[in-house]
């Protein structure tokens, strides 16, 4: 008994060793270079984050603004890049004459001088909209930037225009499998060199439909990620990367990073294997997606020397406190 019992130690003990040797970071490969910048939003005006659903008029609870740039706007775009952002993200809605119109909300009634659904609307009509007429930090007194947004919400084929050479996200803000039909269109017009710089998230339906007509384009959605992290978690130690983790954007909340097997760099380069890139988001804590890596503090809490991506609501802050800024 005494013999099997060693033997049975000397093997437990060989696959604690095996597992280890092939999921630390320590023999791993390490990127050089400093975090890849994502901005969500761009350079947009923050609000209270506070009980937000998904109909929450966030113009209406904008905090007092520190600077006069409106999200999915092309100066908003320019200003993000220039502050240090490696890719921004934007938001679509058809549009019934044939576009994609740039713009977050799924009305028009909170941010803008409009009223009605956004997708119901043609291009040339919301063109005509005041993108900043809603916005007011003290409950309706004052609306700072009323007057200053005529005409300032993009076209999709406008901002891939304006920034030809730059990574963009594309966050799809319905659950319509015509709409990932329509995107889809689009994106195999484009040249394959620019797809690789283009990825996609959003509701399971037509992004599933962009993943199955567009194989070359990154995306992910919720089911998607849900899927990756959790088998991942359950069998990353053997080296193997689940489907849902393949050709994606890998979004990974900072408090589930250190439950994923060989985090950070045996797991990055396991994503870069297999041509998806991973982001990190604030912490999760249930519900609808994390908040964005936005302080000091929980910057901190990346490993050194972190050279993976980052997903911020404040580009300059990210910026700056990881030596991307350009100033």
């Amino acid at each position: 008994m005494g013999r099997k019992l060693k033997v049975t130690a000397a093997i437990m003990i060989a696959v604690a060793a095996a597992i280890y040797v092939n999921n630390t970071s320590l023999l791993a490969p390490h990127r050089d270079g400093k975090p890849v910048l994502l901005a969500h939003r761009g350079m947009a005006q923050r609000f209270d984050e506070r009980d937000l659903k998904n109909d929450t008029c966030t113009a209406a609870r904008m905090l007092p603004p520190v600077h006069d740039y409106l999200e999915n706007t092309l100066r908003s775009m320019r200003a993000s890049f220039a502050a240090g952002a490696d890719i921004v993200e934007l938001d679509v809605h058809p549009t019934n004459d044939g576009e994609f119109a740039v713009f977050h909300d799924w009305t028009l009634d909170c941010r803008t001088d409009g009223l009605g659904v956004t997708r119901a609307q043609s291009m040339a009509k919301l063109k005509t909209l005041d993108i900043g007429y809603g916005y007011t930090a003290d409950g309706g007194k004052t609306f700072p930037f009323r007057g200053k947004g005529v005409g300032m919400m993009p076209t999709l084929s406008e901002v891939f225009a304006a920034f030809s050479d730059k990574q963009l996200l594309i966050n799809v803000k319905s659950r319509d499998p015509d709409e990932g039909e329509k995107l889809a269109g689009v994106l195999t017009a484009l040249p394959a060199g620019r797809r690789s710089t283009i990825m996609v998230y959003g509701g399971d339906e037509p992004i599933d439909v962009i993943r199955r007509l567009v194989p070359d384009v990154r995306t992910i959605s919720r089911a998607a990620i849900r899927s990756c992290l959790v088998r991942y978690i359950g069998y990353g130690w053997t080296g193997l990367v689940p489907q849902a983790c393949r050709n994606a954007m890998v979004l990974v909340p900072i408090n589930v990073a250190p439950w994923l097997w060989g985090w950070p760099d045996r797991f990055l380069a396991r994503m870069n294997g297999v041509n998806s890139a991973a982001f990190v988001l604030g912490p999760y804590s249930g519900g609808g997606f994390s908040t964005g890596v936005d302080t000091a503090e929980l910057l901190a809490r990346l490993p050194q020397s972190y050279s993976g991506g980052i997903w911020t609501n404040e580009i300059e802050t990210v910026a700056r406190l990881t030596g991307k800024s350009h100033d």
